[in-house]
């Protein structure tokens, strides 16, 4: 039934661009399911090895610019006498560079970081997300700091002179968004339930018990981070290449809070808790804007759910309506009074 139920969202959300004519529509879901993949990587980090990166904006827009410059090219002097150029790659090349680019600074930041535990692991984090934010602003012949990466190009994929497929539409980007999400669930899906993932969810639960049977603590807690990072990377390359243009706002620090609201909210350590969270909180400022409310009602509004929805479902709302499934199918199963006391009587 499960598995049933998983193919029926897959085809229902892969039909929406046959229905959907309302383009802007389109755009917020295309953007929802952007975050959604960046609120999945964070929780491979947040939910099941228990470390809160509040830097996870610096991983996507690592790969927002790493895939935007390797398809643009580049040219940059990094002493007076030796000049670092790249040409221009094709697209589907550089969102790969961009993704294992931020995967490489996953690594470094793991090895580096790994050696300190909560509120200094926390600073630190924010502290590399500023350092890469300040970086982008300020080395304007790389960058073009704030005056920003623009004509990016889109994807193309296809043979020359045979057949192409162009990701320059929405619903083309939309169908785009939905694959990587789908690989991204389904390595999520795969790590989580091997052996790295049960080792990850005990140093979550316990690290010092866990330490004391034999794991290798920050072997885990540095792969959850390479694999988290690569997967912002690759969020941040199709933003990139979706909206065409990259600045250094990519780095704020509002985009990082998004994704533990979405994480959070939808329930941290569960795979569909950032998919729930994502589609509800990425959705819900287009709809309260619809309504044609004044900002700061939308932005109340906003506020007033997410602190109901952290109060009443504290573990989150998947695991909330998990148990109360749980719950009533037990209650379901549970035998009649009448009919317990007659097999009690035999």
């Amino acid at each position: 039934m499960k598995q049933g139920l998983t193919i029926a969202w897959l085809l229902f959300l892969a039909s929406v661009p046959l229905w959907l004519n309302n383009l802007y529509v389109l755009h917020v879901l295309i953007m929802a399911g952007i975050f959604i993949i960046a609120a999945m990587s964070l929780n491979l980090l947040l939910g099941y090895t228990g470390q809160l990166s509040l830097g996870h904006v610096a991983f996507f827009g690592i790969g927002a610019y790493a895939s935007s410059l390797a398809s643009l090219g580049f040219a940059v002097h990094l002493l007076p006498d030796w000049q670092v150029s790249v040409d221009p790659k094709p697209v589907w090349f550089s969102m790969l560079c961009g993704t294992l680019i931020a995967g490489l600074c996953g690594w470094a930041i793991g090895r580096l970081s790994f050696k300190v535990r909560g509120a200094y692991f926390v600073i630190v984090t924010v502290s590399f997300a500023e350092v890469i934010r300040l970086v982008a602003l300020n080395w304007v012949e790389l960058t073009q700091g704030p005056m920003a990466l623009n004509n990016i190009p889109y994807l193309r994929l296809g043979i020359p002179g045979l057949f192409e497929l162009s990701f320059l539409r929405k619903p083309a980007n939309y169908y785009l968004v939905l694959a990587v999400g789908v690989i991204c669930y389904v390595v999520i899906r795969r790590l989580v339930h091997s052996r790295a993932g049960r080792a990850m969810i005990a140093l979550r639960e316990n690290e010092p018990l866990a330490a004391s049977v034999g794991v290798d603590v920050t072997r885990y807690l540095v792969l959850a981070t390479i694999v988290s990072a690569g997967m912002a990377g690759a969020a941040g390359a199709l933003y990139a290449h979706y909206v065409r243009i990259v600045d250094p706002d990519v780095f704020l620090f509002i985009y990082t809070v998004t994704m533990v609201i979405m994480v959070v909210t939808g329930g941290k350590g569960t795979l569909a808790g950032p998919i729930v969270g994502g589609a509800i909180f990425g959705l819900l400022p287009e709809t309260l804007r619809a309504l044609e409310a004044p900002p700061e009602v939308q932005w109340v509004t906003y506020g007033v759910l997410m602190v109901l929805v952290v109060y009443f479902l504290p573990d989150g709302i998947v695991p909330a309506l998990r148990n109360w499934w749980h719950g009533r199918s037990a209650v379901a199963a549970a035998p009649a009074p009448e009919q317990a006391s007659t097999e009690a009587a035999r």
